[in-house]
């Protein structure tokens, strides 16, 4: 291989250098989506996709509590873990670290130059259509494609031990799904990205389903009838190994506080004979992430039998997630959820109310393409005040349509007064915790990751 030139100094001047390239979150749209493109990518920059084992994670909701969790645990348990996320919800290094912390410098600078070299020496002396933007298929390579790339090369230079990798979108077709796991975890499936993965949730299981591998084992959350049917079917077709979270653990004496969430974790099948049950603790309060540690907790257990309970705990016990159900403000209590699905936002809500009450004050906001019809039914009932803004600069919203949709279901119960129309984010932080200190109420956040950031980083 050639020797590759020095092209950055630091970090930010290669995610400066990366924000120049087609990004999906930002509401672009590719003429070309394959997985072909990043085999491309990954054969010219010599297949670091193959430089550690991996464990690969998709879903509709809490995927992203799973892969840090799993991060977290395999980190207690002693192994060198590379992890990729999105999105960032404070620093754009948070999708590309070494276990809980980012990468040095000394690992992001080398691997940006060979990102670089892929992208601007050795894919245009390729001269492959699917990279052509004048060709009928062909895009220039985007934003995740690229940062998908680093986070190979980043692994590879620091000589990591595991990769624990989450899909960005979808799964068949997704960036990351050139990796071979040694298990994929599934979560929960919900209508998302329709215009992408269909509009039904066969469909939306079917694109999920692409991250199973054959001869490799699955472990799969609860879902819906239509949805288990796909995961079943595919499963069996690829030889893989199914374990079904309802039908292989039980989550008992479960406890919700302020603090976090306790519980017990028990098994049944095969895992049964390996582990006795664990008492456990995580820092987020709510049910679901129970659910979330347990899926993490039994897809270790498969493919690393002998890994200790005080790992688990440890793992679990000292984990940090940003804008996942957390608490920014005391006074007033502030908590910001990224909760952007009807049924995430109903257990957001649920847990919610069940520590700080009903009637209290709601910000929110959403993504164009989210169902903010079926949120708003759900978050109606729970709150005296609400108050729609937008997602801030990096993403698009439409909040004067969202908050149409909240004002006329609200009128029609009679609450005219509800719905408060706050487009400029600091104004409504204000606004909102201003109400809370008055009226001794508390404060949520949700409807979007993108907001959640904008919220913590007004703290």
């Amino acid at each position: 291989m050639n020797t590759i030139q020095e092209y950055f100094s630091s970090s930010a001047e290669i995610f400066k250098w990366l924000d120049q390239f087609i990004n999906l979150e930002r509401g672009q749209s590719p003429r070309s989506f394959s997985l072909e493109r990043m085999k491309v990518l990954c054969k010219l920059a010599g297949n670091p996709e193959r430089c550690a084992p991996s464990i690969h994670i998709a879903g509709s909701k809490g995927k992203g509590s799973i892969t840090v969790m799993t991060s977290a645990m395999l980190e207690a348990a002693g192994y060198r873990v590379a992890r990729y996320m999105s999105p960032h919800i404070i620093d754009i290094r948070e999708r590309v670290c070494i276990g809980s912390a980012f990468f040095d410098e000394s690992i992001y600078c080398p691997a940006g130059n060979e990102l670089r070299e892929v992208a601007e020496v050795r894919l245009p002396a390729l001269k492959s259509e699917l990279f052509n933007p004048e060709h009928e298929d062909g895009e220039n390579p985007t934003f995740f494609e690229l940062l998908t790339l680093f986070y190979f090369l980043c692994t590879r230079i620091s000589g990591c031990d595991i990769m624990v990798v989450e899909t960005g979108m979808g799964g068949r077709l997704d960036c990351t799904n050139v990796v071979d796991p040694l298990v994929s975890i599934i979560s929960l499936i919900e209508l998302e990205h329709v215009k992408f993965l269909g509009n039904t949730i066969a469909a939306i299981a079917g694109e999920k389903a692409g991250i199973i591998k054959p001869g490799k084992p699955l472990v799969l959350a609860r879902q819906k009838d239509e949805a288990l049917e796909v995961f079943k079917k595919t499963a069996k077709e690829r030889q893989s190994h199914l374990t079904y979270f309802p039908e292989a653990a039980k989550i008992d004496n479960l406890e919700v506080h302020k603090g976090g969430t306790n519980f017990v974790l028990s098994f049944d099948g095969a895992l049964k004979d390996i582990s006795p049950p664990i008492s456990l603790s995580i820092p987020i309060p709510g049910a679901v992430q129970a659910e979330n540690a347990a899926l993490s907790i039994i897809a270790l257990k498969t493919v690393f039998p002998d890994i200790k309970e005080e790992a688990l705990r440890q793992g679990l016990a000292n984990f940090r997630l940003p804008a996942r159900f957390e608490l920014i403000l005391k006074d007033p209590p502030v908590v910001v959820d990224g909760a952007h699905t009807p049924e995430s936002i109903a257990l957001c809500s649920e847990t919610f109310c069940s520590l700080h009450g009903k009637d209290n004050i709601l910000i929110f906001s959403c993504a164009p393409d989210k169902n903010a019809h079926a949120m708003a039914q759900v978050l109606l009932p729970n709150f005296s005040r609400i108050i729609i803004t937008s997602q801030g600069t990096f993403k698009a919203s439409e909040p004067d349509k969202i908050f149409g949709i909240f004002s006329e279901l609200s009128g029609k119960q009679g609450k005219t007064d509800q719905v408060k129309l706050v487009t400029d984010i600091r104004e409504a932080f204000t606004l909102a915790t201003e109400w809370g200190k008055t009226e001794n109420k508390s404060v949520l956040c949700a409807g979007s990751f993108y907001l959640a950031a904008e919220i913590r980083n007004l703290n």
